[in-house]
């Protein structure tokens, strides 16, 4: 039981950050896109900051980090 109210709660949150990020419409289209074209999350990360720097991907880490102190646990060190 507890899996499924895990698994509830991560789609649940996910729904509302697509529908606060995309709206309604776009989310629908998101979703449609992803089952239709059989999308693989492994294989998109694996190219999805291939453009940057190892310098410009730590500021990106950085400026994320800033916009939400909220996601870092009070005992990790930010760099």
């Amino acid at each position: 039981m507890r899996e499924n109210m895990q698994t509830e709660a991560i789609m649940t949150a996910g729904m509302k950050l697509l529908n606060e990020n995309l709206g309604l419409i776009e989310t629908e289209i998101f979703i449609a896109n992803v089952k239709n074209i059989g999308f693989d999350y492994t294989k998109w990360r694996e190219n999805l900051w291939e453009d940057l720097t190892i310098s410009e991907l730590l500021q990106k880490a950085a400026d994320y980090e800033t916009a939400h102190p909220e996601l870092i646990p009070a005992r990790v060190k930010v760099i």
